[in-house]
């Protein structure tokens, strides 16, 4: 069988699969709300709401149903991609919820990558190319350190300094209040100002996503520190590497085009799963920086017992982590030939 036949079939498998992942996904969800602590009448009425006003409402959200067919129901409504609507949200469909607020959860994971890439993959080149020594240590413990900290104590420690303190950053917004922000195509505000051809308006939004992107890119990018440079060492050791060096190749040139293309193999192997901890670090982000998107919408919902909310965005989280894995996946095949499915 061919490369090409059976990165084909791989393909085939992962696509017929993803369906079931994200059923085990939605199935594991609607459980741990079900038998969450709390009752989700008495969150959004409170305790001293009337009983038949409670009665109505667990009727209205057919929570007086058995269990059993709320999920089948549920499942039902997601064959037909409805996710249904918010209660908190005055009866918002989900799906509204989610073309509002997604935009600026993936803006904040974009640029929280990009930060995450060029401090990581910095700091790990640095070390592999001094090892043993201190710059190696300092380099080391930057990728244990930045990794290990609680993104929501580092995020308040930042604007304890850079917003209070400082007053250098903007605090708990993502343009200002007094400003007109970009008008909506995207939903995006750096692509969207550059698409209505707007300096101020691009410059204005880069100035506030600085605080809540160094934060989640700093914690993010010990990943790619300590993979870098693990393999950039191993590849240096190499003996095309040896060769190189003997034939009077410039150290530049045999670090960037041969040493560095295979040393960054496994960081795209692994992208998936830092692109499913970045939108993991984006909820406690945007909870931290008050950020309005998806992920703050998941915890306000979450606090709220909303549970049309809380699974429509868990279903829509897990859409994108499961398609990403699979392009990943491909993606990984292309740049390295020896890879067989």
């Amino acid at each position: 069988m061919s490369r090409l036949k059976a990165i084909q079939n791989y393909v085939l498998v992962r696509l017929l699969l993803a369906p079931l992942m994200i059923w085990t996904i939605v199935t594991l969800v609607f459980l741990l709300l079900r038998i969450a602590t709390g009752d989700p009448v008495d969150a959004i009425l409170g305790n001293r709401a009337p009983e038949f006003a409670k009665e109505n409402l667990r009727e209205t959200l057919g929570l007086n149903q058995p269990l059993w067919l709320q999920y089948l129901n549920y499942l039902g409504q997601l064959l037909l991609l409805n996710l249904g609507t918010s209660i908190v949200n005055q009866g918002q469909p989900v799906w509204e919820i989610i073309k509002e607020h997604f935009p600026a959860t993936a803006e904040l994971t974009l640029y929280s990558m990009i930060v995450a890439i060029i401090l990581g993959v910095t700091a790990g080149i640095i070390s592999a190319l001094n090892p043993n020594t201190t710059v190696d240590l300092v380099s080391r413990l930057f990728g244990i350190i930045s990794y290990s900290l609680p993104i929501f104590w580092v995020g308040m420690v930042f604007q304890l300094i850079f917003a209070v303190q400082l007053k250098l950053l903007p605090l708990g917004t993502r343009f200002p209040v007094d400003k007109i922000s970009p008008s909506k195509i995207t939903g995006i505000y750096t692509l969207d100002s550059i698409l209505n051809g707007d300096v101020y308006q691009f410059f204005t939004s880069i100035y506030h996503l600085i605080l809540p992107c160094i934060t989640l890119g700093l914690l993010l990018s010990g990943i790619f520190e300590r993979i870098v440079r693990l393999n950039l060492k191993h590849t240096l050791k190499a003996k095309y590497v040896e060769a190189a060096k003997a034939r009077g190749i410039p150290v530049y040139r045999i670090l960037f085009v041969y040493a560095f293309k295979n040393a960054l193999i496994p960081v795209v192997t692994i992208l998936g799963l830092i692109f499913s901890s970045l939108l993991g670090g984006a909820v406690l982000t945007e909870v931290t920086f008050s950020w309005p998107g998806l992920g703050n919408s998941l915890y306000q919902a979450i606090a709220a017992r909303d549970y049309a909310t809380v699974q429509g965005i868990m279903v829509f989280f897990s859409v994108i982590v499961v398609s990403v894995s699979i392009l990943v996946d491909l993606l990984n095949a292309y740049i390295d030939p020896r890879i067989r499915y």
